[in-house]
């Protein structure tokens, strides 16, 4: 990439016939060197960005119960969440084995808490006449 800009020099030098070349050839080098650095940032530098924090975003939701995918491809389910580490259980004879973080690939399942629902409280007759009008 960095010998693109100076063969392109070169050719606009040719071209002209001339060592200064014209205007428009100048500022149009001048350009294309920032403008191939605006289009690298958004085409490569972003995007690794936004996906740097998706997963760090998923690594910090990790909680009890998630069935998780290890780097390594071991799968098992977290039974332990530390600051930076996590004990994931793997098999039916509950084995257990301690990760950091940053060993998760994918959460395969969320683990869903059961949700304890409250029994509604009995309306007076006060409230239930002015729920009426």
């Amino acid at each position: 990439m960095f010998y693109l800009y100076p063969m392109l020099l070169e050719a606009s030098t040719e071209t002209t016939g001339n060592a200064g070349g014209n205007g428009l050839t100048n500022i149009l080098s001048l350009l294309l060197f920032p403008l191939l650095l605006i289009i690298m940032y958004f085409f490569m530098i972003r995007p690794q960005r936004k996906q740097e924090k998706e997963a760090a975003a998923m690594r910090n939701s990790l909680s009890i119960g998630d069935e998780v995918t290890t780097i390594g491809g071991i799968i098992g389910r977290v039974i332990n969440v530390k600051d930076d580490t996590f004990v994931l259980e793997t098999t039916r004879d509950r084995t257990r084995i301690r990760f950091e973080r940053s060993a998760v690939k994918r959460i395969d399942r969320k683990y869903d808490a059961p949700v304890e629902t409250a029994e509604p409280a009995e309306t007076t007759e006060a409230e239930a006449s002015s729920e009426n009008k």
